[in-house]
């Protein structure tokens, strides 16, 4: 994903498009995921955002379950008391995992992500799946729970609650909701005292959920969007035969050689252009450079934009096969189909 400008040292921020959230806060249409996808360690993940940061990035998609929240927190600590940008520059997304959701369990699991961040609070704070069906971190897509249970109005709104009190005792500056589909969010969103700010769900050219994305996008609900490059480093469990991969895309690839750009850069494009806010990973320099560089010179015209619209095949990759429940059909009782 190199370009001839590799040699710039920095993006200034203020050239990055920004997404507006419901309070009037705007925000940077592009962020840095931070799930090593079981193949690169905490170390690499930590290295990278260290680098993101000095090259322009503010926006850092974090996770408990991620397991390198701890070595990232000292690459912020270490940004800020260096000078190299203030805690408020710096916007901070992190998740509860599908063990703790049972009372005051969400307290507990943003203490000890704010302790490994070295924060004294987050930016965003996300219900990682609406349901409490653990697996363990690089388990493979065999794997099940006994204990499993379908989604459930009444337990979400529970744990959406305790969101709510971390909110007003300013530990999270916004809320949000992530892995939702239409019946569920229908199902919680009028019981909700406080609506979500986010909502976080896969997107990439190959799956583009626009009836979900219009649903959010109506309801002034910024778009996170994971997985933008169709993941390719995804781990084995959440591969299935039948992928796509979205670089391969016939109109992917004809808009990648009418801007002479890799493939990966017109996802990236596509994304921030439709209106949602990718957060693409990578351990690589030259690949996390060219991603932010991308979004801020030679949009895609209108016509391309249209063109990447008929490249959906709605080919979802992350499954979450390993969270469903005893007599559960299959992978997409996860997801209402």
């Amino acid at each position: 994903m190199a370009d001839s400008t590799d040699s710039i040292d920095s993006i200034d921020p203020k050239l990055v498009p920004r997404a507006a959230l419901a309070s009037g806060e705007e925000i940077p249409r592009i962020g840095m995921g931070t799930f090593g996808s079981d193949k690169y360690s905490p170390a690499s993940v930590a290295a990278a955002v260290s680098g993101a940061l000095r090259y322009g990035y503010r926006l850092f998609d974090c996770a408990s379950v991620y397991g390198n929240e701890d070595l990232i927190g000292g690459v912020f600590e270490d940004a800020v008391q260096s000078g190299l940008v203030r805690r408020e520059e710096i916007l901070v997304t992190s998740k509860v995992w599908n063990d703790m959701h049972g009372k005051g369990d969400v307290l507990l699991s943003l203490a000890k992500t704010l302790r490994d961040l070295r924060l004294n609070y987050v930016d965003f704070y996300f219900v990682h799946w609406p349901f409490p069906n653990y697996h363990a971190p690089g388990c493979d897509g065999d794997t099940r729970n006994p204990d499993s249970k379908p989604f459930s109005a009444e337990h979400f709104l529970d744990v959406w609650g305790q969101m709510e009190r971390i909110q007003k005792m300013g530990l999270a500056r916004y809320i949000g909701m992530s892995n939702m589909t239409i019946p569920k969010l229908e199902a919680v969103l009028p019981r909700c005292a406080v609506p979500p700010a986010v909502i976080e769900m896969e997107l990439h050219p190959s799956f583009q959920q626009p009836d979900l994305f219009e649903y959010c996008a109506g309801r002034n609900i910024a778009v996170i969007g994971y997985c933008p490059l169709g993941s390719p480093n995804r781990p084995d469990r959440d591969k299935a035969p039948g992928d796509i991969v979205d670089t391969e895309l016939p109109e992917v690839a004809a808009v990648a050689r009418a801007h002479n750009i890799h493939p990966a850069l017109v996802c990236l494009k596509w994304a921030v252009q439709r209106g949602q806010i990718p957060i693409p990973f990578s351990a690589t320099e030259k690949n996390y450079r060219a991603n932010l560089r991308c979004v801020t010179t030679d949009p895609l015209s209108a016509a391309e934009m249209e063109a990447l619209k008929g490249a959906d095949k709605n080919c979802r990759l992350v499954k979450g096969q390993v969270f469903l429940w005893p007599g559960a059909k299959g992978w997409e009782d996860l997801w209402d189909v």
